[in-house]
């Protein structure tokens, strides 16, 4: 665990919100017909004219600058020439390096009508998101914000994606500790101020048993049925979750009004 200071933190915030931008400028390109190799290379282009670099691209191997997974895909879905099409339902993760810190989220997007199902599924994991953000709290553990999001899933019948999990985020994209989506009351390292994290339910639809495609990245569910996923980088100051990064430029691009953010800001804003 790397604790951060006030100043690192900042940068990590300046880095999160170059990726918020990124995702509130594919916003509105998002709709039938378009490709998600067509929002890569949108994205790309953007996050270099920010004089920052593509966090994922290269990464391990990695060979675009988003993951982009659809309907079935849970994360780590590589862009292609396929058009979407109205229902789809499409995670988008960003990540992007500036001044040496990462910042890293994701969002997922709804493409024209997406029925009942898909639409509650998206809710729901997306309150579950700020359901886990509130556990983050010196003298909580790793567990109780597992364990927060479990609890609030389980009310659903959803599946909880246990092979992946949030994590650690600074100078590295992955760092210590992991966050899963899952866990016990008490469990886990301790949560200690200047801790940031990134916290990312994945939750699907029907079954919680995923597989790995061929191409060596793609994670689907097992049983074909949709999966979403949203994420915040999150930082413990004075005590408190503070949220460095934000949806708000997604919704001014969508025309949603939410309050959901305003609790766990103070400390920048």
């Amino acid at each position: 665990m790397i604790l951060k200071s006030i100043e690192e933190i900042g940068k990590i915030r300046e880095s999160a919100l170059v990726v918020s931008q990124t995702l509130g400028m594919l916003a509105s390109e998002i709709k039938p017909g378009i490709t998600s190799l067509f929002l890569d290379n949108l994205a790309e282009t953007f996050i270099l004219d920010n004089l920052c670099k593509p966090g994922f691209k290269g990464y391990n191997g990695f060979p675009n600058t988003l993951c982009i997974s659809i309907n079935e895909q849970v994360v780590h879905g590589i862009p292609n020439n396929n058009p979407l099409k109205d229902g789809d339902i499409v995670s988008i993760d960003c990540g992007v390096i500036k001044d040496g810190f990462y910042g890293d989220h994701a969002y997922t997007f709804k493409v024209g009508d997406v029925g009942k199902e898909a639409e509650n599924l998206l809710k729901i994991t997306k309150e579950s998101l700020y359901i886990g953000i509130k556990s983050l709290i010196p003298g909580n553990n790793v567990g109780d914000i597992g364990n927060s999001i479990q609890n609030f899933i389980s009310k659903h019948d959803y599946g909880i994606v246990k092979e992946l999990v949030g994590h650690g985020l600074g100078r590295n994209l992955h760092e210590d500790p992991e966050i899963p989506n899952y866990g016990e009351k008490g469990k886990g390292a301790l949560l200690k101020e200047g801790l940031v994290v990134a916290i990312e339910p994945m939750i699907n639809l029907g079954t919680e048993k995923v597989n790995q495609l061929d191409d060596g990245w793609t994670i689907v569910t097992l049983d074909g049925k949709p999966s979403a996923h949203f994420e915040h980088n999150i930082a413990i100051i004075e005590g408190k979750p503070e949220i460095l990064s934000t949806f708000k430029y997604i919704y001014e691009a969508l025309g949603i009004e939410s309050d959901e953010e305003d609790k766990f800001k103070s400390y920048f804003d």
